[in-house]
């Protein structure tokens, strides 16, 4: 299936948000909870898939198995302009970084990225799971274990933390934290090697294991991935007596003597 062509414009900076321009009876697919506005003359609907090819039952309920295993959504939602005109929706990013927007077939129709990265697409954009069939990704990877697949010729938004860096290899290798990779290229060799020596791996702070990228491509990091922003807030949480431990601790003294 031909992808709808749609287009589009990155709003902010770090709380980004892409607002998509729908001719008369485009669609635009996306993940459920992402819309942030749309124009009247806009309807939605939830479905099983992403309505990239006609589905039977048993397709539809191995479609929900594998986002199942990604921990996204059971469902995905279709926006299709019915009126006359051209109508505008945006989605917003769930937290601070940035919006990529990627045309497959740019990308030679295909793209590999994290599973939590997707945000929406023009209808036509198939969405599965891609398992790393190496032992050592499917055990050690992590974050990079299960990846979504994003397959055909029109535009795709994901989302990263932080700063987001495109990098362009021509047969080189790049060792990567497996949190901070977003997305490559089907032309990139993707696994998991071992962090250095012991002590490296115990003391280093950098993780257990590395992702190796090898080939001819493009690759897209990010400086922030989610889970090490959720680790940060959850070591500066307070504590179960209601006050972080360390929290204003100057300042809740000078304040108790003034009180006095």
């Amino acid at each position: 299936m031909q992808s709808h062509e749609i287009d589009y414009q990155v709003y902010g900076d770090d709380l980004q948000f892409v607002e998509v321009e729908l001719d008369p009876r485009e669609t635009v697919i996306a993940e459920a909870g992402a819309m942030m506005y749309m124009d009247d003359g806009i309807v939605f609907e939830t479905r099983m898939g992403d309505g990239s090819r006609p589905q039977g039952m048993m397709d539809k309920v191995l479609s929900v198995g594998k986002r199942m295993l990604t921990g996204e959504s059971l469902f995905m939602t279709h926006f299709t302009n019915v009126s006359e005109g051209k109508r505008r929706l945006a989605f917003a990013a769930p937290y601070p970084g940035k919006i990529i927007a990627i045309d497959l077939d740019e990308a030679r129709g295909e793209l590999i990225c994290q599973k939590d990265a997707f945000l929406a697409a023009a209808l036509g954009t198939e969405i599965s799971i891609a398992f790393n069939k190496k032992l050592g990704a499917g055990f050690f990877g992590g974050e990079g274990f299960i990846l979504q697949r994003l397959r055909g010729d029109g535009m795709a938004f994901i989302h990263a933390g932080g700063t987001i860096v495109e990098k362009r290899l021509a047969g080189q290798k790049l060792l990567v934290d497996t949190g901070c990779l977003v997305a490559f290229e089907t032309g990139i060799a993707y696994d998991i090697q071992r962090a250095g020596n012991l002590k490296s791996m115990l003391f280093g702070g950098e993780g257990l294991f590395l992702a190796t990228l090898q080939g001819t491509g493009r690759v897209w990091l990010q400086s922030l991935p989610f889970s090490r922003l959720a680790d940060r807030v959850l070591a500066a949480a307070p504590s179960q007596g209601g006050k972080s431990s360390d929290e204003g601790s100057v300042i809740r003294g000078l304040s108790g003597l003034l009180q006095q």
